[in-house]
C-alpha cells in the first residue's frame, strides 16, 4: 500500500510503498526514522496517511475551497458606473 507524508498545506512532501499489513502507524514510524525527527517535533510539521485517504480527503477540500469562493458574488454588488462604456445607471449625475 502506498502511504504519504503531507505537509500544514495538504501537499504530498514524500510517498512510500509498504506492505498493506504495515498500516498508518507503521508508516508513521517509518517517515519518523527516515527524518530523524522526535515524535512530538514530526507532529507538529506531517501528517502521515494513505495515499487513498489523501486523494478522498484532497478532493473534498478542494470542492469546499470552491465552493467558498462561491459565497460571495463579488460582480452583483459592483457599481455599473465604474465601467467607462457602462451606462450610468448607479448615479445621480446627469
Amino acid at each position: 500500500m502506498k502511504y504519504v507524508l503531507v505537509n500544514k498545506y495538504d501537499e504530498i512532501v514524500t510517498s512510500t510503498e509498504l506492505g498493506s499489513n504495515i498500516g498508518v502507524s507503521g508508516a508513521r514510524t517509518y517517515f519518523i526514522g527516515v527524518k530523524q525527527i522526535d515524535e512530538e517535533e514530526f507532529d507538529k510539521l506531517w501528517k502521515v496517511m494513505s495515499k487513498d485517504e489523501w486523494n478522498t480527503n484532497f478532493k473534498n477540500n478542494l470542492q469546499d475551497r470552491q465552493m467558498e469562493k462561491m459565497k460571495y458574488e463579488w460582480w452583483k454588488s459592483e457599481e455599473t458606473y465604474l465601467d467607462i462604456d457602462a451606462p450610468i445607471t448607479k448615479s445621480d449625475a446627469s
